[in-house]
């Protein structure tokens, strides 16, 4: 026998339609991303969009920034390195501590993705007024908050 205490309402429950929503939005990026050649993924966007804003950050800071666990930042930034998108320097006060540095074809990378996001921002938000942008935008770190986080995002 089911309980309806344990019945959720999919349809109509937040968490499902964000989770679709960016599933959507990941493919769009991907597909655009890849119509213009570029050898980049989402994630190395991110990397990327933190460096060129704050470069030279170390390497924790970055996992912090970004929500990724050390081990999974590192397999990315490896990657990230044999691309020559970035390029990590030991720290001169703590050799414990790696600074992450945007090289110059990594901000070369990310300046080719600014038009994309730029699309997709704009394909994001067609049809939506301001105002809604604005009580979505609130919803959303409402959301964040509940969790106790807040969130960046490229």
């Amino acid at each position: 026998m089911k309980s309806k205490e344990n019945e959720i309402d999919f349809e109509n429950s937040i968490g499902p339609w964000i989770g679709r929503t960016m599933k959507v939005i990941d493919y769009y990026l991907h597909e655009e991303i890849k119509s213009e050649n570029l050898d980049l993924t989402k994630e190395q966007i991110i990397i990327l969009k933190n460096l060129f804003f704050n470069d030279g950050i170390n390497q924790n800071e970055l996992a912090c920034l970004t929500f990724r666990d050390k081990s999974s930042l590192t397999r990315l930034l490896v990657k990230m390195e044999k691309k020559n998108y970035i390029k990590r320097v030991k720290s001169k006060e703590d050799k414990r501590i790696n600074k992450v540095f945007i090289t110059s074809t990594g901000k070369e990378m990310f300046i080719q993705t600014r038009p994309i996001i730029k699309k997709i921002m704009n394909t994001m938000e067609e049809n939506i007024s301001n105002n809604e942008q604005q009580v979505m935008i609130s919803l959303l770190k409402k959301i964040q908050t509940n969790f106790g986080l807040t969130l960046q995002t490229i």
